[in-house]
């Protein structure tokens, strides 16, 4: 069996856009080893006291991260030990700590030292717009990127097998916008725009349905960031499966285990 490993920016970001295919990693014997760049401290704080739970949040989402990954079948977490770094204006984007501030070469070096011990076939992260522009997405792009590039230049005598980043198909991002609430949708043309990726670059579709339950499991797991009022909180189980019972992927390093689309991250391997 081999070994599936994940670069995330925030604790939570696993659980949405990747569990599916962690949990069948997992079921199939793979190992799974997840790599988290910050503890999550910045954001918007849900269902517990402002005032008290934020001097210690990065504690807080470190615990529900721990919650949601053995649900996801997690064999490894580590993480790159960066402050969150916010959106995009914001203090937190200008802390000296923070993952966005990181020297690429710094932040590479860490990730490289956790792929050489753990040498997975497989990694996944972000594409270089990072689903929706957070900061953190973009640098776990460009850190994830650097760090295999830096294993290709010292000629090591190991190197993935394949990278993917993820992906949600443009045509499907634009079909599920125009059945989002009217709330959604403005928030989407906000502060949170996914225009989706280019239908042609989306290589690899991995039906996760069966897994879709537990998803939304690990995904609730992170209780300090589940608005219990949001439309993504409400939505019902049959409508959440539909959105989430497939998972898209883009290969960018390596070549194709099949026919395209692929129908699982290992094919080929």
């Amino acid at each position: 069996m081999g070994t599936l490993l994940l670069v995330h920016a925030h604790p939570d970001d696993e659980a949405i856009s990747t569990g599916g295919v962690m949990m069948k990693a997992a079921d199939g014997g793979h190992r799974v080893v997840l790599v988290t760049a910050t503890r999550g401290e910045a954001g918007e704080i849900h269902n517990m006291d402002e005032a008290a739970s934020r001097p210690r949040l990065g504690e807080i989402r470190t615990k529900e991260l721990d919650t949601a990954s053995r649900i996801l079948g997690v064999s490894r977490g580590e993480f790159l030990g960066y402050r969150d770094s916010g959106m995009v204006g914001t203090p937190e984007n200008d802390d000296p700590r923070s993952f966005h501030q990181a020297p690429l070469s710094e932040a590479a070096q860490k990730l490289a030292a956790i792929l050489r011990e753990e040498k997975p076939e497989v990694v996944v992260t972000y594409g270089e717009d990072g689903v929706y522009g957070h900061p953190d997405h973009v640098k776990a792009h460009f850190v994830t990127n650097a760090a295999l590039d830096l294993m290709l230049r010292a000629s090591e005598s190991w190197t993935p097998k394949k990278l993917y980043y993820t992906a949600i198909p443009r045509s499907m991002m634009q079909a599920f916008i125009d059945q989002m609430p009217e709330e959604a949708r403005q928030q989407q043309n906000s502060n949170m725009r996914i225009a989706g990726t280019p239908d042609e670059l989306v290589t690899t579709r991995v039906d996760v349905s069966q897994y879709t339950a537990r998803k939304r499991q690990a995904f609730a797991a992170h209780v300090s960031q589940n608005d219990p009022n949001s439309w993504f909180a409400t939505m019902a189980d049959q409508i959440y499966e539909l959105a989430f019972g497939t998972e898209y992927y883009q290969l960018a390093r390596g070549k194709p285990g099949s026919a395209l689309p692929e129908d699982d991250l290992f094919s080929g391997i």
